[in-house]
C-alpha cells in the first residue's frame, strides 16, 4: 500500500507579520491553497489510496466556511482514496467545528478522541482527534495493535517526548512507549519542522507543516511519500 502525510496546513492562518506588510498575508493564504492542490493533483495522478492529514488542517478561529467548502471539493476530485484526519490543537473536534457540523465528503474519516480501529483486508489505521484546544491525557498508552499480519498505521495529532509543562498540554508521547506498541507507521503532527530522513529508518514521522508559516520555519516543507 502506498500514502501521502501531510500535517500543519494551518488554513486561514492570520499570518499577522506578513499582514502588517501591504497584502502579504492574503497572498501567503492563497500559496496554502496552491500548495494543497497540488498535493490533490500528485495523489489523482498517482492513484495513491490513502490520504493521512494529522492535525491542524485550519485554525478554527479564523477559517471561513468558503475554505472547507475548497478543501472538500478537492477531497472530491479523489474518491478513490481514502483520507482520515486526525484534529489537532488548532482544529479540534469541538461542538460547533466544521469537523462536526459541515458535509464532508464521504471518502473523508475524522477521528475524535475516542480512539477508533478502521480495518482493511491488509492494514489496519488507528486514529485519535482532539476535543479541546488541549490534549493532555489521549489514552494512547491504553492502545494494543491486535494483528500484527497487517500494516499497522497510527494518524495522531502530539508532541513526541515533550518534557516541558507547555508540551505536556499538546498530547505529549514517549517515543519509546510508541515504539513498543508495534506500529509500522505513525502519521504524526504538531512540530512544524520535519524529522523525516530519507537515509535512516525511522517510522514514527513529522512531516512538518506544510507549507513555511513564518520565517522562523525554514528549511524543507510539503509531504511524506511512503510505500509498505
Amino acid at each position: 500500500m502506498k500514502f501521502v502525510h501531510i500535517a500543519d496546513m494551518h488554513f486561514d492562518c492570520p499570518f499577522t507579520t506578513l499582514s502588517d506588510i501591504g497584502n502579504l498575508g492574503n497572498i501567503r493564504r492563497l500559496e496554502q491553497r496552491d500548495a494543497f492542490k497540488k498535493i490533490i493533483d500528485y495523489i489523482k495522478q498517482n492513484n495513491i489510496p490513502f490520504l493521512f492529514i494529522s492535525g491542524d488542517l485550519y485554525e478554527n478561529e479564523y477559517v471561513k466556511e468558503s475554505t472547507i467548502e475548497y478543501i472538500n471539493n478537492l477531497f472530491r476530485e479523489i474518491p478513490n482514496t481514502k483520507i482520515f484526519i486526525s484534529p489537532g490543537n488548532h482544529d479540534p473536534f469541538i461542538k460547533n467545528s466544521y469537523y462536526n457540523t459541515f458535509n464532508w465528503n464521504e471518502n473523508v474519516k475524522i477521528f475524535n478522541s475516542k480512539f477508533e480501529k478502521i480495518e482493511f483486508d491488509d492494514i489496519n489505521i488507528y486514529g485519535y482527534g482532539f476535543d479541546d484546544f488541549y490534549c493532555t491525557n489521549s489514552g494512547i498508552e491504553e492502545i494494543k495493535v491486535e494483528d500484527k499480519e497487517k500494516i499497522n498505521i497510527l494518524v495522531i495529532h502530539g508532541t513526541l517526548n515533550g518534557a516541558s509543562i507547555e508540551d505536556k498540554q499538546y498530547n505529549s508521547m514517549s517515543e519509546k512507549m510508541l515504539r513498543e506498541k508495534g506500529f509500522d507507521y505513525i502519521a504524526l503532527g504538531h512540530i512544524h519542522k520535519t524529522n523525516y530522513n530519507i537515509n535512516e529508518k525511522n517510522n514514527i514521522i513529522y512531516p512538518g507543516s506544510t507549507i513555511s508559516n513564518g520565517f522562523d520555519e525554514l528549511g524543507n516543507h510539503g509531504m511524506i511519500v511512503r510505500r509498505y
